[in-house]
């Protein structure tokens, strides 16, 4: 008994190391943590159940059949992340560069398929150079597999996927199903074809980080939801960030012990909003002031900032935040800030999240770029996701909602449940100088005439009170009451129930 113990003690300790200590200090040497340190640090100490130590690759070409490595490149199991279940696969560089071997891709799609039976979510922690080449197709088929699997649990658990090395080729498809994508500064990088074949194939010279690092992902293509400093940074941050989801579709987001009142006023609200409408302000600093404890975790920062999207809590509740930001680009609706903002409201639909919009806006980002980009179509995504979303939606219209960009923004008509209005709300079809050049066009040459009217549309329409003559609108509320306001709202549709006629899916204008 001794013996088959000491056996079964010393294929763990070969399996622990990975591809070697040589291997594990050059991961080191690139700042990098190797993939069991990775799962220390991701998980409450002492809860990592492993699974799979002792796979093996079966190719036998190339003279693959003399390096075998008990796990084959990717550590799976589950744990817990402060007491709540999730399952976990962390890619192992030190082994064959993580690449995807059939039996790696096994493992995978055995850990999702565990996560699906019990609700849970899934964490892919990637690190790999792609398919194992001398695999071929049977690599190719178990990245299928994986993919397939993907879109199977999408809107059923949670997927996230932290991008922490290479993830290239077909290997970038896997994250792109998932719900959120982080990656790690300098050490990460995501593209469909590398520099080298760029170069060949477009002659243009660029770097890996220039390609698809996660400053280029995270600022320009959208593709990552945040960037991390380092492994470490990356580990902790996504601790705090699953604290904010639900395990499953069929659950409701977790509820935190606070003892920030729900009644909180906050008079500084009173003048957030500038007497000149033209002038700026930021939106997050409404935000800040009526989540819990003035904690916000944004999503996308750095990309499309005029829509800003993240999660608050309200009463220790997970809220969706989708608002306008006056800072940038007026707060105009343009195509990146439409697809990043529709996403992330079929999230908080698919799990149960209610949402809470922040109306400011002028209208859509007018151009020839935006209408050859197809920004009638990406506009429509904005319009489908909040059209279709069934969890409770509460909307303050703090200055301008104007146009298609009024309806669009979680209007009533788009089943909004609670809209309320600051008393600085403008909802009306354009701004009132635009609307004074169209109706009055023939008093264009006399300036008096046309400030005296552009001052009377401002009187009688730039307010909320038509919309709330018309139900529009269900309260116009004190800037300072905003937080209780709400927070009774939420409280409220708690139970709200709504189901959107049998189908076997929408056709959102993609």
């Amino acid at each position: 008994m001794k013996e088959i113990l000491a056996e079964l003690e010393e294929k763990r300790s070969r399996a622990r190391l990975g591809g070697g200590q040589k291997r594990i200090d050059a991961q080191h040497a690139k700042g990098k943590l190797t993939a069991r340190e990775r799962l220390d640090l991701l998980l409450d100490e002492g809860s990592f159940e492993e699974w799979d130590m002792f796979v093996e690759h079966r190719c036998t070409d190339f003279d693959m059949d003399q390096q075998h490595v008990p796990g084959d490149g990717v550590v799976i199991g589950y744990g817990t992340i402060n007491g709540r279940l999730v399952f976990v696969f962390s890619q192992d560089f030190t082994v064959f560069g993580g690449a995807l071997s059939e039996a790696h891709a096994e493992k995978i799609c055995k850990l999702m398929d565990q996560a699906m039976k019990v609700g849970a979510p899934v964490i892919g922690l990637n690190d790999s150079g792609g398919a194992r080449i001398q695999e071929g197709v049977a690599s190719l088929g178990g990245y299928a597999e994986v993919f397939q699997r993907n879109v199977m649990a999408s809107g059923v658990i949670p997927q996230i996927s932290m991008i922490m090395g290479p993830c290239a080729g077909g290997a970038v498809y896997s994250p792109a199903i998932t719900d959120f994508i982080f990656m790690v500064q300098d050490s990460s990088y995501m593209f469909v074809t590398g520099p080298d074949v760029v170069k060949t194939v477009t002659h243009e010279t660029v770097t890996a980080e220039e390609l698809g690092g996660a400053s280029t992902h995270s600022s320009k293509s959208g593709v990552a939801d945040l960037a991390f400093d380092n492994d470490v940074d990356a580990l902790h941050k996504l601790r705090r960030f699953m604290n904010y989801l639900p395990a499953n579709n069929r659950e409701k987001p977790p509820v935190w012990p606070t003892e920030d009142d729900a009644e909180r006023v906050e008079m500084s609200l009173d003048t957030l909003v500038p007497s000149d409408p033209n002038k700026p302000y930021d939106m997050k600093e409404l935000i800040l002031k009526v989540a819990d404890e003035g904690e916000f975790f944004e999503l996308q920062v750095s990309y499309a900032k005029n829509i800003i999207t993240g999660f608050i809590r309200i009463e220790g509740a997970t809220v969706g935040v989708v608002a306008n930001q006056p800072m940038v680009m007026a707060g105009c609706l343009d195509i990146d800030a439409s697809r990043k903002a529709a996403r992330f409201i079929r999230f908080c639909d698919a799990f149960n999240i209610p949402v809470l919009t922040m109306v400011d806006v002028p209208g859509f980002m007018p151009g020839t770029s935006q209408e050859y980009g197809g920004i009638i179509k990406h506009g429509a995504k904005l319009l489908y996701a909040y059209a279709e979303c069934t969890v409770p939606k509460v909307t303050l219209i703090t200055r301008k909602a104007y146009g298609g960009a009024y309806d669009v923004m979680a209007s009533k008509h788009l089943r909004g449940d609670v809209n309320l209005a600051w008393p600085t709300a403008e909802i009306a079809v354009m701004g009132p100088k635009g609307a004074v050049e169209i109706i009055f066009r023939k008093d264009i040459g006399d300036q008096d005439k046309i400030d005296a009217r552009t001052e009377a549309y401002r009187k009688k329409f730039a307010n909320p009170f038509i919309a709330g003559q018309r139900g529009y609108i269900d309260d116009v509320i004190m800037p300072h009451s905003t937080r209780k306001r709400v927070a009774r709202s939420l409280a409220m549709l708690k139970n709200k129930s709504i189901e959107n006629p049998w189908r076997k899916h929408g056709n959102i204008p993609l």
